[in-house]
């Protein structure tokens, strides 16, 4: 641990840096002393290793230090919002990353956090609880910002979960595209299949499984923003009649399908909820059919950062496989295949990034200064969250348990795509 006076040793009343500055060095030293270096208000500079920096932030002022002293999962991202956290030098990605390598280490490479943070949580579960009126609120709070803000940084297709980089030099909206092939795939799709999908965002993987594959496919959403957006889309592309996109909750789907689809709603569905909708799919699935379900997760259970489940994504909590399997094992579906794509979703993240980067003015000009600092932090801390593996991706083939209308190999996973 490193303390420098950057200015005269009266600004720290004698000691270096002070009692701010040896503050600062106690909650660095907590988090395992990563490459980062905090200025403080009153000149001094903390680093955290004796490595050179990857990250400097300035912090402006003595109660924004006592506030991540006390609360740092809420606190950091706040602050950062508000303008009284700066990066003033270095990669905040990479910084980031760093930081959550070394608290994890610190810990003993568990992703828990302490009892208070885990109270704190659960408190923020409750006052968001996924029920079906707090769904629909918790919902719109984050996908009905407005398709013309998403559209500034998402790929043409509107894909807003993790994108599949099959070969290295695919730009995000061909690896968006290759995962939308890459899950039909696993569901094994035929032309005439009867899909349902749970969570179909703007739209994208449904038109995809009708224009690609010949399926027929019902999906369902409670964002209101997103399902006229696909309504749209389906009258321009003439699958209207292939492609019915119903404003509704998982919890009222009905019929039954060949496969099913979950692409990125696990996560908002609450872990209480679970075995809920494995008995819907398993309800709705015919005798030979499959099941997919793509969720951000877990190596072992723990909260979503506080700052995170409070101003992006209320209600979300990532699952651990462990409890993913509440999913499917009380209601007798199978697990064929588990994936992770935990660095297909980094590179995802990185890209989104970059492109909400450049267009940070555009963002300014819909909402202000204030939100773009906040979504750079949801975006930045994502990718870094995935590159240290405090996050991973999983996706999880099920067929019902009886059927043997199961691939022997997995073969089927990596032939080409029907042509278009």
């Amino acid at each position: 641990m490193h303390l420098v006076m950057d200015t005269p040793a009266s600004a720290g009343r004698g000691r270096p840096g002070g009692l701010a500055a040896r503050l600062a060095a106690k909650m660095l030293r907590a988090l395992g002393d990563p490459p980062v270096r905090l200025l403080l208000w009153n000149g001094a500079s903390v680093a955290g290793s004796s490595a050179p920096p990857l990250l400097t932030l300035r912090i402006a002022d003595r109660s924004t230090l006592w506030r991540l002293m006390v609360d740092p999962d809420m606190q950091f991202g706040e602050a950062f919002t508000d303008g009284r956290i700066e990066c003033v030098e270095g990669d905040l990605v990479r910084g980031l990353e760093a930081t959550f390598r070394s608290a994890a280490s610190h810990a003993g490479g568990g992703a828990a956090g302490d009892w208070l943070g885990r109270h704190r949580a659960r408190l923020g579960t409750l006052l968001r609880a996924n029920t079906l009126r707090g769904s629909r609120r918790n919902i719109h709070a984050h996908y009905d910002l407005g398709n013309d803000f998403y559209r500034l940084w998402l790929d043409p297709t509107l894909s807003y979960t993790c994108a599949y980089f099959a070969d290295e030099a695919m730009t995000l909206h061909e690896a968006q595209v290759a995962k939308m092939d890459h899950v039909c795939r696993k569901l094994r799709l035929r032309p005439g299949d009867q899909v349902i999908e749970a969570g179909c965002g703007w739209g994208g993987l449904a038109l995809h499984m009708a224009a690609r594959y010949g399926a027929r496919v019902r999906a369902f959403n409670i964002s209101a923003e997103q399902i006229e957006y696909a309504r749209a889309g389906a009258r321009r592309s003439g699958l209207a009649g292939q492609v019915e996109f119903v404003h509704d909750d998982y919890r009222n789907i009905s019929g039954s399908a060949d496969a099913f689809a979950s692409v990125g709603m696990l996560e908002h569905v609450g872990v209480g909820n679970y075995e809920r909708l494995g008995r819907i799919i398993r309800r709705c699935l015919r005798p030979g059919g499959r099941a997919l379900v793509h969720s951000i997760g877990r190596d072992s259970p723990a909260p979503l950062n506080r700052w995170m489940e409070r101003y992006i994504f209320p209600g979300a909590c990532p699952p651990s496989l462990a409890q993913m399997s509440a999913v499917f094992e009380p209601t007798g579906l199978s697990v064929l295949d588990v994936e992770n794509l935990r660095l297909h979703y980094a590179r995802t993240a990185g890209c989104w990034l970059a492109a909400f980067e450049a267009a940070r003015d555009a963002v300014a000009r819909q909402f202000d200064a204030r939100f773009v600092r906040m979504w750079r932090m949801y975006l930045a801390g994502t990718q870094a969250a995935f590159l240290s593996g405090d996050l991973q991706l999983f996706q999880v083939l099920v067929a019902p348990a009886r059927s043997n209308e199961v691939p022997l190999t997995r073969a089927d996973l990596y032939r080409a795509a029907p042509a278009q």
